[in-house]
Order: structure tokens, then C-alpha cells, then sequence
């Protein structure tokens, strides 16, 4: 029963590690694409912003590109792809006239962003080693041991974005706010972020569970049987020790 189970867990693993790996690319994806759905999606929107110089009213930031709003309400007039996008509003912008005071004179919107686009291709790169090691899990104990270790890492680097993701857009939009701005989280990424880091999760333990079936049962009967060979060769000596007593008994 655990043999047969194993590659149905080892799979099911897979196919939620598949669906991580696909939310991982629809935000990795952002601001890079300008057609749908991936217009669709940002981390954080500023609006009433027509005071900042430069800046698009609203604007979007999403990982490749500062986005405005189009009349549909999806993402236009996307600037050019950047790698590791910084989210640095006096920076972006050109200017610091009408910039919330919050991002003047400080690093740690920069390094907040920057960390986390970084960390988020490391965990897509590990889930992605996860993917073609997770086939070994289906015939292999070991498989499944090398495959949760792979996917373990994924979630480690997956959830290190998820909060320096959710810290950077959570206070640029209170800083916004702040300066009588509008601003607003991108539910889509926040959700996407995070159900990447749910799937990992619920991978690892899967492919642990995989590796573990089938040893204590395979122990089990090793046990008995060594057991069963211990008790066999016990009796067989007791008897030939009676035997001979008997025969000794006899002579004298």
C-alpha cells in the first residue's frame, strides 16, 4: 500500500509545485508584457500624484516597469523593462518636488525592492530544480527526499519575498496616504506572492511524506523476519543440546 501511494503523493506534490511555479511567472512576467492578463497586474498604485513632476497620475509599479492606467483599468504607457526595478519614488520620478517625505534622504525603499526581486528569482530557480528532481520522487524514496529539500529552499528564499514584498508596498502606500495622496495595494500580486509561498509549503511536507512511506513497514518485516530467523535457529540448538543430553544419559 505505502509503495503504491507514494508516486500519487509524489505527483499531487508536483502538480501543486507546477501551479507555485506558473503564480511565480505571472509576477515575474509584470510590466515586462504589456498584454493580458499580465497587464493586469502591480504591487502598488499612487494616484492624485499630477503635483510630482514627471511622474504618470496614477502610477503603477510593477516588477519590470512603472505602469500608468489605461481606460480599461489595466496597465499603459508601460516605461522601459528595468531588471530588478527599484521602488524609489524620488528616484523614479526624476525629482523629490511634492515626493512624500518618507522616501527623502533614505536607502530603504531602495534595498527593501531590490532584495526582494532578487530573492524572487532565486526561489523561482530552486522551484524550478524542484520541478524535474520531484519526477525522481515518483519511483524513489530518496526522490522524494531530494525533491523536499529543493522545494524547502524555494520556500525559504519565496517567503523572504513575500515579506520584504508585502513591507516595502505596505509602507510606500502609508507614505502616499500620508502626504494626501492616494495609493493602493495590487491584490492580484499580493495574492499570487503568497499563494507561491502556500504551494511550496504544502510541496515540501508532500515530498517528505513521499520519502518517509514504505520504511517503517519495509523495517517492520525485515525485523520479523530476522525475528523469526533468530527464534528458528534458538529452537533448532535447543533441541540439539536435548538430543545430546539424552544420548549422554544413555551411554552412562
Amino acid at each position: 500500500m505505502a509503495a503504491a501511494a507514494r508516486p500519487i503523493i509524489s505527483f499531487v506534490s508536483l502538480i501543486i509545485l507546477a501551479g507555485g511555479i506558473l503564480l511565480q511567472f505571472f509576477t515575474i512576467l509584470s510590466g515586462g508584457i504589456n498584454s493580458s492578463p499580465e497587464n493586469q497586474f502591480y504591487f502598488l498604485e499612487a494616484s492624485n500624484i499630477d503635483n510630482i513632476p514627471g511622474a504618470r497620475n496614477p502610477s503603477r509599479w510593477t516588477f519590470f516597469a512603472i505602469c500608468g492606467v489605461g481606460e480599461n483599468g489595466h496597465n499603459a504607457n508601460c516605461g522601459s523593462p528595468v531588471p530588478a526595478l527599484p521602488f524609489d519614488p524620488p528616484r523614479n520620478f526624476g525629482t523629490q518636488q511634492n515626493v512624500p517625505d518618507q522616501f527623502i534622504g533614505t536607502h530603504k525603499f531602495f534595498y527593501l525592492s531590490r532584495f526582494m526581486f532578487a530573492f524572487y528569482l532565486i526561489a523561482l530557480f530552486f522551484a524550478v530544480v524542484a520541478l524535474f528532481t520531484g519526477l525522481l520522487a515518483l519511483c524513489s524514496r530518496l526522490g522524494g527526499y531530494l525533491a523536499g529539500l529543493t522545494v524547502s529552499v524555494a520556500l525559504f528564499f519565496q517567503t523572504l519575498t513575500a515579506a520584504l514584498m508585502t513591507a516595502w508596498t505596505v509602507q510606500g502606500r502609508n507614505a502616499f496616504r500620508s502626504n494626501n495622496q492616494s495609493a493602493k495595494l495590487g491584490v492580484k500580486l499580493y495574492a499570487f506572492t503568497w499563494a507561491a509561498m502556500a504551494c511550496f509549503l504544502i510541496s515540501t511536507v508532500l515530498f517528505c511524506c513521499g520519502g518517509a512511506l514504505g520504511r517503517d513497514s519495509g523495517s517492520g518485516v525485515r525485523r520479523n523476519r530476522s525475528t523469526r530467523s533468530n527464534r528458528s535457529v534458538n529452537r533448532g540448538s535447543f533441541f540439539d543440546t536435548e538430543s545430546q543430553r539424552k544420548v549422554k544419559d544413555d551411554y552412562s
